[in-house]
């Protein structure tokens, strides 16, 4: 009898040892396989200046494959556009603008981080024309027959805009070329009016130009014709996220996000 009784007590333990196991290792999840991704992403929202939208794209796949933890939400515009919206009010928790301008009357109105703003980046100011489009071998072939329209952004809120006024008011041509002119609402929408030979020639950044289709560049645009083109960046005072945008925007500056940028076509600025 006794014997049969420690067979039943053990048959029971093992049977008890059983019913723990399975649940043991499920966990919390109760089942559910584990996908490798917090369930709850940190959400970093940049507003950044549309020239930057492809190398962007290539940062965002390489910064999740790091830090599956955030997520990285780009609302991409004419540098001046999304100034505006950050003034009214518009959510976002880093700013990386193509022109000082911008950054400036951002800072002169308390929006963002002093301490946290660099100089990202820097570009160059090229002209392009399309594949098969009027030989440009001067800037002053643009006020001759065979150029009938020229695109540039608008000045006053496209950064680019304003370094080709700059440009042509240096070279003694913006007067002469008004009739000529036709303003994109932003560097992108520029390249597109090339691309596809709506225009002869037009203003974009080396970084446009590197991404654009059926386009050659014509001439480089020398520096001491226009300010310099930098792209300040960042963090704004009212963001929700600051640490996290912080961080992402160390990341830009590192050299492997240096090394993405310049890939693209954009210089390293000064951090």
């Amino acid at each position: 009898m006794k014997g049969h009784f420690l067979k039943k007590l053990a048959a029971g333990a093992l049977l008890a040892l059983l019913m723990v196991l399975p649940a043991a290792g499920c966990g919390p999840q109760s089942g559910k396989p584990s996908t490798g991704v917090p369930q709850k992403q940190i959400e970093v929202s940049v507003s950044a200046a549309i020239s930057l939208k492809d190398a962007l794209e290539q940062i965002k796949k390489d910064y999740a494959r790091k830090h599956p933890e955030v997520k990285l939400t780009c609302n991409l515009g004419s540098s001046g556009t999304l100034q505006k919206q950050i003034e009214q009010g518009a959510p976002a928790d880093l700013f990386i603008s193509a022109g000082a301008s911008q950054m400036d009357q951002l800072a002169a109105k308390g929006l963002i981080d002093n301490a946290s703003r660099i100089t990202l980046l820097g570009n160059e100011l090229v002209l392009i024309t399309p594949k098969n489009g009027p030989e440009i071998r001067d800037f002053s072939d643009l006020a001759g027959p065979a150029v009938k329209k020229i695109a540039l952004g608008l000045p006053d809120t496209v950064p680019a805009g304003k370094y080709s006024q700059e440009t042509l008011v240096n070279l003694k041509l913006w007067d002469r070329l008004q009739p000529k002119l036709v303003m994109g609402n932003n560097v992108r929408q520029v390249l597109t009016y090339v691309e596809t030979g709506n225009v002869d020639a037009g203003f974009v950044y080396r970084s446009d130009a590197l991404v654009g289709k059926n386009i050659r560049v014509a001439l480089t645009v020398p520096d001491n014709l226009h300010k310099p083109i930098v792209y300040p960046a960042a963090v704004l005072k009212n963001a929700r996220q600051k640490e996290a945008a912080r961080k992402f925007l160390n990341y830009l500056a590192s050299p492997e996000g240096m090394r993405v940028f310049e890939e693209y076509g954009f210089k390293p600025g000064k951090h």
